[in-house]
């Protein structure tokens, strides 16, 4: 999937979209974002040695792993439901391309628990395991 088929899922749009492509395979999603250097949040973190943040990082991840529910995120805004056991192995550099690779390991509904890591070449950059709760669109207040 590219960007443009990954928005007919993920109500994230840009400067806040953060997945360029994916591909499903099975119980296992494979996502890439590269970090081209002009992102906002590099802006001030840090100045002369830029670093993707580690929220962004788990951001990135987050909706990599939104995109293994597929159909069932359609009309629906998935929110985290929790974030445990992360540990950031490496930092994540302007013009690194971020691989992550996920699975699903337990739904509840709509309640979905992931596991993901994150990649920069062999590298490891982030771990995790990842909730979230699907929340019908026509139900969240604007």
């Amino acid at each position: 999937m590219n960007r443009d088929e990954i928005k007919t899922f993920l109500p994230h749009r840009e400067p806040m979209l953060l997945v360029d492509d994916i591909t499903l395979d099975g119980e296992w999603a494979d996502a890439h974002y590269h970090v081209t250097g002009e992102e906002f949040f590099l802006k001030g973190h840090f100045p002369g040695n830029p670093v993707v943040p580690g929220v962004i990082t788990c951001e990135i991840i987050a909706q990599s792993c939104a995109l293994l529910l597929g159909d069932l995120l359609k009309g629906r805004t998935p929110f985290y439901a929790g974030i445990d056991n992360v540990k950031f192995k490496s930092a994540v550099h302007p013009g690194d391309t971020l691989h992550v690779r996920a699975r699903v390991t337990q739904q509840r509904g709509l309640l979905i628990f992931t596991e993901a890591k994150a990649f920069v070449e062999d590298r490891l950059a982030c771990s995790g395991n990842f909730s979230f709760m699907l929340v019908d669109n026509d139900k969240i207040k604007k």
